[in-house]
């Protein structure tokens, strides 16, 4: 991190650029990603996509619950067979339901990491014009400790947001 500063300031010097003349500004990525309007639309749409597979999840769940208290109510009046044919049948629908649980977190993880990606690039395109449009020389993001509320253009990327096409 030093070095990265101590290069930023030696190319203000070899650049003759005064710091009294520099513009800069900060923007707060995972506040802009809380409050964007298209992050509410796209949690929507996931939520669309994955509710029946979700639902049909839960529904794979019961039926094993009951399955396994049926064996553990019947099982002193069960034949030997019944019970075994249970106990298999059990056991084939957890590999299921386990199989199908995999399956699901990882076309939602796919998903949700697709709906980010362009959540991320219009955020970038935000902040970018804001910077063309104000004349930034400089805005930084992640590893900022500290920012005066001056240079904080948060508000402003949010709002960009938020009349942007989706």
């Amino acid at each position: 991190m030093k070095k990265k500063i101590a290069l930023f300031l030696g190319l203000l010097f070899v650049a003759n650029v005064s710091y009294a003349d520099l513009k800069v500004g900060f923007v707060n990525i995972p506040a802009v990603l809380e409050k964007a309007p298209q992050a509410e639309k796209a949690k929507k749409r996931l939520e669309q996509k994955f509710s029946p597979r979700d639902k049909q999840l839960v529904a794979q769940q019961k039926e094993i619950q009951s399955m396994e208290e049926k064996l553990t109510k019947d099982a002193s009046v069960m034949s030997d067979s019944e019970k075994a044919n249970l106990e298999k049948d059990i056991l084939n629908k957890k590999r299921d339901a386990k199989r199908s649980q995999q399956e699901f977190s990882e076309d939602f993880n796919a998903s949700r990491n697709e709906e980010l990606g362009k959540l991320q690039r219009r955020i970038v395109e935000a902040v970018r014009a804001i910077a063309k449009d104000e004349d930034y020389d400089l805005l930084l993001t992640d590893g900022v400790i500290y920012a005066k509320d001056q240079i904080d253009i948060t508000a402003q990327v949010q709002k960009k947001l938020s009349t942007m096409p989706e």
